[in-house]
């Protein structure tokens, strides 16, 4: 996969956890559920990747609580 078809599968099972649960919940709980969706996916959860997303789950809308960021460049 690359790194866009990545990042769709990671925004999409941010989506699909944000409709389920909602916000207002504690980070944690976000935390453990996005990783399961996306182990799910078959993707693996790891860290120090070039491009990260940080999610906010605190938001009425999920797109207006996600960031790219770039990593080392």
């Amino acid at each position: 996969m690359d790194i866009n078809s990545v990042s769709g599968e990671i925004i999409d099972g941010a989506i699909t956890v944000h409709s389920v649960l909602g916000p207002g919940l504690l980070e944690s709980a976000y935390k453990k559920c996005l990783e399961y969706e996306l182990r799910k996916r078959g993707l693996k959860v790891l860290s120090n990747h070039k491009l990260g997303l940080r999610i906010n789950f605190h938001v009425a809308h999920r797109k207006d609580g996600i960031r790219r960021i770039v990593n080392g460049l």
